[in-house]
């Protein structure tokens, strides 16, 4: 069994625990995804994206939840200088990269101090579309899946949530040559209403 596979197992565990105890709330959300993609082939800086989805908060006891999300993102990227791949060109046209995903992380949620909450967990991603000025001999560029690892912290205000969030990519997203590993990276900022 792989990680990401026993990681995913760990958190079914939970969710089933707090099923059992079922404090349950669902919500829908919005935010910022500051996104860059780690790699010698792509400039360094963060770009402005954008997140929405919804979420679930199953509770058990006073102190902890299992939160899964659904989330639709978009990562972006530019192309740097350093690029040079002969066996796998881009034409100069092709400078950018536009990711759209569908999202699913499961954070695990601590609350430590009044409505100051700490989370972290995996997050699974599914790209849903990619942009197709970055491609690579007819092909796309990158794979279709991302699995990443979340930390951050969550204001709970009655029915309202402000969280802010590092995603740190843990696979390779590089569909090209995996020699040179391409790794996403985002900071996240997001507004959130429980509906019930």
């Amino acid at each position: 069994m792989n990680h990401s596979k026993k990681i995913l197992f760990v958190f079914a565990l939970l969710a089933c625990y707090c099923i059992s105890n079922a404090q349950f709330h669902l919500g829908v959300k919005v935010g910022t995804n500051l996104t860059k993609i780690d790699g010698k082939s792509f400039n360094e800086e963060f770009k402005f994206n954008y997140l929405a989805g919804a979420f679930a908060e199953i509770g058990a006891g006073k102190k902890f939840s299992v939160n899964p999300e659904l989330l639709f993102s978009q990562t972006t990227a530019t192309v740097s200088d350093n690029y040079n791949d002969p066996l796998h060109p881009f034409s100069t046209s092709q400078t950018k990269a536009k990711l759209n995903y569908l999202s699913i992380p499961i954070l695990l949620d601590y609350k430590l101090a009044g409505p100051l909450h700490l989370q972290a967990g995996p997050q699974f991603s599914i790209a849903t579309s990619k942009d197709k000025t970055l491609l690579q001999e007819g092909g796309d560029a990158f794979t279709s899946g991302d699995f990443s690892f979340v930390a951050g912290i969550q204001l709970k205000v009655m029915k309202f949530r402000v969280s802010g969030r590092y995603v740190a990519g843990m696979s390779n997203i590089n569909d090209i040559n995996k020699s040179e590993k391409w790794k996403s990276q985002a900071i996240q900022v997001a507004v959130g209403f429980a509906i019930f």
